[in-house]
Parts: C-alpha cells; structure tokens; sequence
C-alpha cells in the first residue's frame, strides 16, 4: 500500500505526486474521470504563464515555480514552456504590473500603439499603451499533466466517496471544485463555469500572451457577482478583465476572467452565449482573425477564494490543496512542493530537504 493518496489528478495533484516520488514516497492518484477530461480546471492544450503580478509576493512566486518548470523540462526532456511574452493592455501605468516588476528586479517595457501594431500585428485602444514583461508565453498544459503523471500509479475512473474510505497514512486533497466534498468545515470558495473561446489569427508571428482591463465596447455586460468585498467578474485592483493566449491547434485561446456563473461542478454545463459574444468582440477588436466567429468553445471550472490566495493546509493527516482562483496552474511545480512538504510532516519526516524550505506559504 503507498504511504500517500492524492486525490485528484489535476495539475496540483499530479504535480505533488511528482514531488514526492522524487522524495522517495510511494504514492497513488485517485481520478474520478478519465485521463485529459474536460470537466475540471487543468484540461487544455496552453496556460498563461507570466511573472506579472501587482504583488511582489506573487512574482517571487511566479519566478520560483518558473525555475521549477525548467527543472521539469530537462527531467522530462520536453519543452513545457513557450515564452512569446507577455503584454498588459492598461491606460495608466498603475495599472499594470510594472511597480511590483521594478521591486523584483524583473524586466519590462513600454510600448506604445504604433510599437505594438509593428511588432506583434495587435491593436490597441487610442488611450491605452502595453507593458511587456518578455519573461513569459504559455504552457503546454497537456504536455505538463503527462510529464507529472508520467511513473506515477495514476488510477483513473477511481471515485472516492469518503476520506473514510482511504487506508493510506496521509491523504492530499487536491480536487479542485470538489474540495468540499472531502472538508468539514468547508473551504470558503465558489465554483463558477468560465467560458473560453479559440479563434484562427490571420498573422503567422508567435504571439505574446495578453491581459487586458478593459470592458468590451458594445452592447454585451460581463456579469457582476459580489464576493468578499470587490466584484468577481467587474474592475478590480489587480484584476484581469479578458486573456488571451496562443493555442497550439487553432492559434489562440481567450476568455473573461472570473465572469462565469456559479455552479455545481457535477453538473455538467456549456459555454455561456452572452459571455462568447464579449469575448469575440474583444479578440476582433485587438487581433486580426481569419474570422471573427470562434472555432470553438469550452468551458473550465474555477474554484475562488475572495481574494483569490490559495489554500495550503494540513488537518490531522489530511494536507488540502485549493491553488486556484483561475491563476494556479502557472505556480504547479512551487505548490506541489509545499503540498509535498506538509505530506511529508504528515508521514513523520524529519528531513524534507528543499521541499521544507518553500514550506512556509
């Protein structure tokens, strides 16, 4: 019998599963769906990554799980990471990342309308200008999931019904939007149903990846839900509006951010009418596209806390993993750590080596 069960394969899960094979820990992964489903919030072919935040806590962050990603490159001899750049669209440079960038030592630019039409083929609003932080692309999410689960005993299919019903001596919940299936007292999160469009780009060029703040211009409202104090879904500090990223197969991938309803994550849902018709006009407006229909569209589960900061915790020998709120997936090499870190704790161990040093988030 391993000495840890994992339930929950996603990129949390499965990226705490490698840390702590590589610690010498046998360990399996119980998956309720089968392999690259659809139904969580790790499926697709690319994820932003980006250094940019407004926080210097969370480029720190982003710079250790960065180091973690090339780690996992040469370990796995893939090529993970596809760094195009990235650009915030903003109209005041306080809203950007720039301040927190400058504190980190991390490099970025300013570009102006003209620069970023010349060198990108994008399309700005008169009024607004772009910070790039070049540092930053995408992830091959897919290629990332198969690289943790790969020697890993990943058993797919495999629903848990109860903590009661796992015999291993530790058991890390990393479950995503069904976290508080297993947790009492509840995790204060929301589920919501985020809808995410792909278009074809008519411009060959690799394509950084873009956030914007900006609301779209014509006559389709993002949905606005209040949570914790700010809107989830309307402008917030540090929030992102619309994204947009390149997708391997059809070019690009884009979406609001936080603009879904809330749901119940065993329902099986679809994309929202209202929020593809913002999204198409936002991506036609800024990006010339073969055509301005999506090619398709999808959704993605988010699971939010009110100020979007992680839950890593340990209860008894149960370690919950809530890395979400639409943004995690970038920092999956830095959180498996830490979850893997308080597995260890969980099992006795007195030396966690790295894992403890980056233990203490």
């Amino acid at each position: 019998m391993a000495e840890v069960a994992i339930i929950g394969a996603g990129v949390m899960g499965l990226a705490t599963a490698r840390a702590l094979a590589r610690a010498g820990r046998e360990v399996v992964v119980y998956e309720q769906f089968e392999p690259a489903h659809a139904r969580g919030s790790s499926h697709g072919r690319s994820r932003i990554f980006r250094l940019a935040y407004s926080e210097p806590e969370w480029v720190r962050l982003a710079q250790e799980a960065l180091a973690g990603w090339r780690e996992v490159e040469v370990e796995g001899g893939e090529q993970l990471l596809e760094r195009h750049g990235l650009i915030e669209i903003v109209a005041d440079l306080g809203e950007s990342s720039a301040a927190a960038l400058d504190v980190c030592g991390v490099a970025w630019q300013r570009l102006d309308r003209a620069e970023v039409e010349r060198r990108f083929a994008l399309r700005l609003r008169p009024g607004t200008f772009a910070v790039l932080q070049p540092d930053a692309g995408i992830i091959r999410a897919d290629r990332a999931l198969a690289l943790f689960a790969r020697g890993i005993d990943v058993r797919y299919g495999a629903r848990v019904a109860s903590l009661d019903d796992v015999r291993e001596n530790c058991v890390v919940i990393t479950a995503g939007a069904w976290v508080n299936d297993f947790v009492a007292p509840p995790l204060p999160v929301r589920v919501t149903r985020e809808t995410i469009c792909y278009f074809r780009r008519a411009d060959a060029r690799p394509m950084p990846s873009l956030v914007s703040f900006e609301r779209p211009m014509g006559e389709h409202p993002v949905r606005e839900v209040p949570m914790g104090g700010h809107r989830i879904g309307g402008p917030r500090i540090a929030g992102i509006f619309f994204y947009a990223l390149a997708d391997p197969v059809h070019g690009i991938k884009a979406a609001a951010h936080h603009t879904g309803p809330e749901v119940d994550p065993s329902e099986i849902g679809s994309p929202d009418p209202t929020l593809v018709n913002a999204i198409t006009e936002w991506i036609a407006e800024h990006v010339p596209l073969v055509d301005p229909r999506p090619v398709e569209t999808q959704t993605c589960l988010y699971t939010t806390t009110a100020d979007e900061r992680f839950i890593l915790e340990r209860r008894g020998r149960v370690v919950i993993g809530s890395a979400c709120s639409g943004h995690g997936f970038k920092f999956a090499p830095a959180i498996g750590a830490r979850l893997a870190a308080l597995a260890l704790e969980t099992l006795g161990a007195r030396d966690t080596g790295h894992l403890a040093a980056t233990a203490g988030r």
